[in-house]
């Protein structure tokens, strides 16, 4: 929660101590640094993308598409796309700030309730989820092996199938939540070019995550035993995620390396 009566004691005026200050009067010992970090790597990432879209247009297009974009089809040759994808953006201004704003809505928050490590977990664990499910629709249609995406929308609808099971849990009307969730599941149907794939598959991993959190980890009689178990949740969410990927790609055109 906001603590209004939260004063910086290094400060003695208003802006002192510049933004890193008045994030902290503002949000004082619960300060989202993961938020933070995760805003700062996309916009500089889309920053750098932006100056090589124009300077360096065709070479800018090379890389992206094979070399950082998750594309189901290279997902094995470059396993890090399964990461790098997460945290870039189209040229586009509004689809960074759309995210960018929508994790500023439910990171906060989230990272309050879980804690800052077990946050990043649900988070990566959630842009894996996303990738997952453009994996999963490859090995039912075909076509989709042909198709890449970048953003970080599969990890943002994670955090909200989980933000989902928190409100739940605590007796909080969802209805709402609800309905505008379906609104962004169903843009695909208006907006072209939108991966509703990485969408589908991060909400379900962020969601099963958080229910696995809440039922197996939540139970825990001590704080070690409950770090235990969150960490055992996170092997085994990784260890799951990687078997589908591998059975996935057992259908790939794509002939191996």
């Amino acid at each position: 929660m906001v603590n209004g009566n939260y004063t910086n004691p290094g400060g003695s005026g208003r802006g002192s101590g510049g933004p890193l200050a008045y994030m902290r009067r503002r949000w004082g010992d619960d300060l989202p640094l993961v938020t933070i970090w995760i805003t700062l790597i996309c916009v500089l990432v889309w920053l750098v993308q932006m100056a090589a879209y124009l300077f360096r247009s065709q070479n800018y297009l090379f890389v992206l598409v094979n070399q950082l974009a998750f594309a189901p089809a290279l997902a094995l040759r470059h396993p890090w796309t399964f990461v790098t994808s997460m945290f870039m953006h189209s040229t586009n201004v509004t689809h960074i700030l759309f995210n960018m704003i929508t994790l500023w809505v439910v990171g906060p928050v989230l990272e309050r309730s879980l804690g800052r490590w077990r946050f990043l977990a649900l988070y990566l664990l959630s842009g894996l989820g996303g990738d997952l499910g453009m994996m999963v629709y490859a090995f039912l249609v075909p076509n989709g092996w042909n198709i890449s995406a970048i953003g970080a929308s599969g990890a943002l609808f994670g955090l909200f199938g989980a933000i989902l099971v928190i409100y739940r849990r605590m007796g909080m009307d969802i209805r709402s939540m609800v309905v505008w969730m379906v609104i962004n599941f169903c843009m695909p149907l208006v907006v072209p070019g939108i991966a509703w794939q990485d969408h589908v598959g991060g909400f379900l991993i962020g969601l099963l995550c958080m229910v696995a959190l809440d039922r197996i980890a939540g139970r825990a009689r001590s704080a070690r035993s409950f770090t235990i178990r969150w960490v055992g949740i996170t092997v085994v969410f990784l260890v799951v995620i990687t078997a589908l990927v591998l059975l996935c790609n057992a259908t790939n055109p794509m002939p191996p390396m």
